[in-house]
């Protein structure tokens, strides 16, 4: 009886210590590191254009990028007050549970094993897309389900590895992967002879087909064999935090629906219509409910711009991707981007 008593009491005292940890980590709000710091800590890929990579200058540049940029608008009121922290896909997750970055903002697929056994949250989407393969030209191949026995180059700690043993176990075929832990080496091995095909998120494959020694010589096949959501992640148990992080997103959405860009932005502030006075932080629930500045959505949009803006200049007309909006079109252009109300 004694040895199930202190038993008992060896339960009772680590639980109560792992409140207690639990306790002053809720307390110890990223937002509050943050504010404090003056830096938004933000964890990027190694190099993808269009999403996160830096530019001949080396500044970092795409929309993983500007959306960590406007996070630090919102918060800090500059959207310069940023570190980028590259990572592969292996570190990616490693990185924001130790506390390394404040919010990892690469292309990353929000899954129901990443949103609850890892200790994260997905924010939301700030792109929506699907795992495609891309094939040199001169093998003459039209479909995906022309890959029986093709070898296959792929990255390393990605949902693109599950998809394409579920995709070619579905269609009866067998492959060889080529295993890489980037994305850059995972292209240079397609151009180098290495595989015959690449698999990746449809949006890398155009990405990355830019940087190949003859960006001609491959083609984006047609299939489409997944849903890949991607969007930014924040840790757990952080309310605070994930708050600002959700809202900053849903910012450069609405400002996108009510037509408030970075140019017309002042004059936006002398509108009649609440919604646009809402975002803008004139009027309504302001910066109270976030813990930041009253002007945060003004901010964002003053300094990044609406997702739009975002969207065009990184993978859109204004970038050597040329990436349709297609699917990431707001909800009343026939697409799928769509954001609770500022209200």
């Amino acid at each position: 009886m004694a040895k199930t008593v202190k038993i008992l009491a060896s339960i009772t005292v680590a639980s109560a210590a792992m409140m207690a940890a639990q306790s002053a980590s809720a307390a110890e709000s990223t937002l509050d590191k943050v504010l404090s710091n003056g830096v938004v800590t933000c964890g990027v890929s190694t190099g993808l254009p269009g999403f996160s990579n830096p530019n001949a200058k080396g500044e970092w540049e795409g929309i993983d990028v500007e959306y960590c940029r406007a996070l630090a608008a919102a918060v800090l009121g500059d959207k310069t007050k940023v570190k980028f922290v590259p990572l592969t896909a292996k570190e990616r997750f490693t990185a924001l549970q130790s506390g390394e970055i404040d919010v990892l903002s690469r292309n990353t697929t929000w899954t129901l094993q990443r949103d609850t056994a890892l200790g994260l949250n997905f924010v939301g989407v700030t792109y929506y897309d699907g795992q495609g393969f891309m094939v040199k030209k001169n093998l003459g191949v039209k479909s995906a389900k022309e890959l029986d026995g093709a070898s296959v180059c792929i990255q390393s700690g990605t949902t693109t590895e599950l998809n394409l043993a579920d995709y070619f176990r579905k269609n009866g075929m067998s492959y060889k992967p080529v295993v890489f832990d980037t994305s850059a080496q995972t292209a240079k091995g397609f151009d180098a002879g290495r595989c015959d095909v690449l698999t990746s998120d449809q949006s890398q494959l155009y990405a990355l087909r830019v940087n190949l020694k003859d960006p001609s010589s491959a083609v984006v096949l047609p299939e489409i064999i997944s849903k890949e959501p991607l969007g930014p992640v924040v840790r757990q148990d952080d309310d605070k935090w994930f708050n600002v992080a959700k809202w900053t997103l849903f910012a450069l959405v609405n400002a996108e629906e009510y037509g408030i860009t970075s140019k017309n932005v002042d004059e936006m502030k002398k509108s009649t219509d609440a919604n646009i006075t809402r975002i803008l932080g004139i009027d309504g629930p302001k910066g109270s409910g976030l813990g930041i500045r009253d002007d945060w959505g003004y901010q964002i949009v003053k300094q990044v711009g609406n997702y739009d803006e975002v969207f065009e200049r990184s993978v859109g007309s204004g970038s050597p991707l040329n990436i349709a909006r297609g699917v990431n079109a707001l909800w009343n252009a026939g697409g799928f981007m769509y954001a609770p109300p500022i209200r």
